[in-house]
């Protein structure tokens, strides 16, 4: 059997478990947001409830790593960046979602090793673009 090329197709979804997978991710997330000394400062930037946030993330994930694209149907347009610039967001709170996602990668028994450094390499691209949009809303507002 040939070696799954992850970003092709929806390699990435079936290597993630599809919706259980991604549900199981998202879950173990937002646990290690809820719980991390690290992540107070970002979870602080999201409502008491996480309930929204994790089934926004779930389908949003589910798209990207190229399952169903229901992330517009569902909640409108997103451009990630963007939906997050309002937050004041550094390295620090880059940081503290990464170490909070990979935790939560750590935890996916069912995924494989070269996925799972796939998919960490893969996130922190979008994570780094949220710093980014964050700092350039600061320095546009002077």
């Amino acid at each position: 059997m040939p070696k799954p090329v992850y970003g092709d197709g929806n390699e990435s979804f079936q290597a993630a478990g599809e919706h259980e997978g991604i549900g199981k991710l998202v879950d173990a997330f937002y646990r290690h947001m809820d719980t991390r000394s690290e992540a107070v400062t970002i979870r602080n930037m999201h409502s008491h409830d996480l309930d929204e946030s994790a089934e926004k993330l779930k389908v949003f994930l589910a798209g990207w790593l190229g399952g169903p694209s229901e992330y517009a149907n569902r909640f409108g347009k997103i451009k990630i960046p963007r939906v997050h610039a309002h937050l004041d967001i550094d390295e620090p709170e880059r940081d503290a979602w990464m170490l909070c996602m990979e935790h939560a990668v750590a935890e996916q028994d069912a995924w494989a090793d070269d996925f799972k450094e796939y998919f960490l390499g893969a996130i922190a691209r979008p994570a780094e673009k949220v710093r980014k949009a964050s700092v350039a809303r600061r320095e546009e507002e002077g």
